[in-house]
């Protein structure tokens, strides 16, 4: 895997990847309605039929009074202040107006290393940014508070106590019809998991019935594509947009491209729907046992400076609730609002774990996470987890990285040969590969030895891509020395110019017989082209590339030896 051969294999077959990537990126994209167009189905907020609630779903029609017109909605633009809620891994703003979510910060991920004072912020309401967490009611027959309708809360900030596990955030609001909606927050420490509750008493005289719903909807996430350094930014080819997960179908996603030309429309149980960006995600996650509809939308929104901004939203929505008068129903559902953990997912939701996504990979990908994993807590620093890592990929291709580096010693020991041969037959191209393939014959070598060992390593490379790529836990993971964040360049370019070491020992190290000129021209060039394209690589990816090249330059540069000294000696 380490022969300069091998190397331009990868780099072209990486490059065709990537390039196929952004291919799909920029042409295979649904038509976007264009700026100012509102359909039918999707009005922009602003018009008539976005005053009512663009993003609003439709309650199920349950009694025979539902075809009657709907009371107004208590609707308001809220002025309340947000009510505010500090936990030892979040801080989270839940807007009075549809006590819906709307700033969640991520205490324990800094946007930059180790600027604790400024976390990630996942969820945030304002209009560039815009992605919230939101939730509420439905009635066709009566007064239900949706996720634009006014709260009242108790106080506006919450904190967890020292020596407390949990923290009950209530807000509340009520119809003169009687109905009286109570949805409260649960908060638990050490977790990402917040529950929520929507009480439902009924003091009225007449039955009401509804839905409850909870959707998540944002604009896509901001990403650096300007230049070299943004076409290498890893957080290009993460995957952005909805996933979903049932037991039928299990785990699904949909790019915001897709939107409009697949919509989700779907009743399920037993599952849960988000919105996935690189490393973080939100989910709404419904009882278990509860059939919802799962829809996606996407919709034209009026931002504040008055123009257009498309939303995408995906939304559960639970069967239908009916509350007798003077009874109490709660309708219960947990959200999540963290980073991609992959260890601890599953224990969350059936499938969760899924959203760290490794695409064709993950088959592989899976079980080479959980090794890092494990290396990681014997070593506690990532960037000898991946050493160790390496160290265990190469054992357990030892004995085919071993019949590659013989060919290769063996060939190199022909070359004088080929060369003359090269020399005899001139220009006539076929009394020369007749010849080599006798000489090969007669020396008992076979030219294509070295490429059975490349082709097993080259899936588990890419799918050790992806898992340095798509692993939260290596965000921002320092090393040794100047290395302290693995999942950026290397600052002072010094794992790249390794590589380019490397490489050029390993050419030395290779045969040339045979070579097409032009290849042998590609061949000198390849370290210095690495070496650029590595010096805007995640250092972790590079480090790897380093210790795997070199571990495999030692091992060629042992067998060539054997092989020399057993020539002597039979000399």
């Amino acid at each position: 895997m380490t022969t300069p051969r091998n190397l331009l294999l990868i780099a072209l077959l990486f490059i065709g990847y990537l390039l196929w990537m952004q291919w799909q990126e920029d042409y295979n994209h649904a038509p976007a309605p264009a700026a100012g167009s509102v359909s039918e189905t999707s009005p922009s907020a602003g018009s008539p039929a976005a005053a009512n609630g663009a993003d609003v779903p439709t309650a199920s029609v349950t009694t025979t009074t539902a075809a009657a017109a709907a009371p107004p909605l208590s609707t308001s633009a809220s002025t309340a202040a947000h009510v505010v809620v500090t936990t030892d891994v979040l801080r989270v703003e839940i807007d009075p107006a549809g006590a819906s979510v709307v700033v969640a910060d991520l205490l324990a991920y800094p946007q930059q290393p180790k600027d604790l004072a400024h976390p990630v912020r996942l969820l945030d309401s304002r209009d560039a940014t815009f992605f919230e967490a939101q939730s509420g009611l439905v009635s066709a027959n009566g007064a239900a508070p949706d996720h634009q309708s006014l709260f009242t809360a108790e106080k506006n900030d919450y904190t967890l106590a020292a020596g407390t596990d949990t923290l009950d955030v209530p807000l509340i609001w009520t119809d003169a019809s009687g109905l009286t909606v109570r949805k409260v927050f649960v908060f638990k420490r050490a977790s990402y998991v917040i529950e929520q509750r929507q009480e439902i008493e009924n003091k009225g005289s007449a039955s009401w019935s509804g839905n409850a719903y909870r959707q998540l909807q944002r604009v896509p996430p901001i990403v650096d594509t300007a230049g070299l350094k943004g076409y290498s930014n890893t957080e290009r080819y993460s995957f952005a947009g909805a996933a979903w997960y049932s037991t039928a179908d299990k785990f699904q996603k949909l790019k915001f491209d897709h939107f409009e030309k697949e919509p989700l429309d779907k009743s399920f149980n037993g599952g849960w729907a988000a919105l996935l960006q690189h490393y973080f995600f939100a989910a709404w996650i419904p009882l278990a046992g509860e059939t919802d509809q799962y829809v996606t939308k996407t919709y034209l929104a009026k931002a504040r400076q008055g123009e257009d901004i498309r939303r995408y939203l995906i939304r559960t929505q639970s069967p239908p609730i009916t509350v007798a008068p003077g009874e109490t129903k709660t309708d219960s559902a947990r959200l999540y609002i963290g980073p991609k953990l992959q260890g601890t997912l599953d224990q969350v939701a059936p499938g969760l774990s899924l959203t760290v996504d490794y695409g064709i990979f993950t088959v592989i990908a899976e079980p080479l996470h959980w090794l890092l994993a494990q290396l990681h807590k014997l070593t506690g620093n990532w960037g000898l987890a991946i050493i160790l890592l390496v160290l265990l990929i190469k054992a357990a291709f030892f004995k085919l990285s071993e019949t590659q580096f013989r060919s290769g010693a063996k060939m190199r020991k022909l070359q004088p040969r080929i060369a003359a041969l090269k020399e005899r037959y001139g220009d006539d191209r076929q009394k020369m590969n007749t010849a080599m393939m006798e000489l090969y014959q007669k020396e008992k070598v076979n030219p294509l030895a070295g490429c059975l060992p490349m082709v097993v390593q080259i899936p588990v490379f890419f799918a050790l891509y992806w898992v340095l790529l798509e692993s939260v836990e290596l965000r921002q993971a320092p090393f040794v020395g100047w290395i302290q964040n693995l999942t950026a360049p290397d600052p002072y370019f010094v794992l790249p110019v390794l590589n380019a070491a490397v490489m050029i020992a390993t050419q030395y190290l290779t045969p040339t017989a045979g070579m097409d000129p032009t290849q042998a021209k590609m061949m000198k060039i390849m370290p210095l082209v690495f070496s650029v394209l590595f010096a805007f690589f995640p250092a972790g990816l590079v480090l790897y590339y380093v210790v795997n090249g070199g571990l495999g330059l030692l091992q060629q540069w042992i067998i060539t030896r054997r092989i020399d000294a057993g020539e002597t000696a039979k000399a």
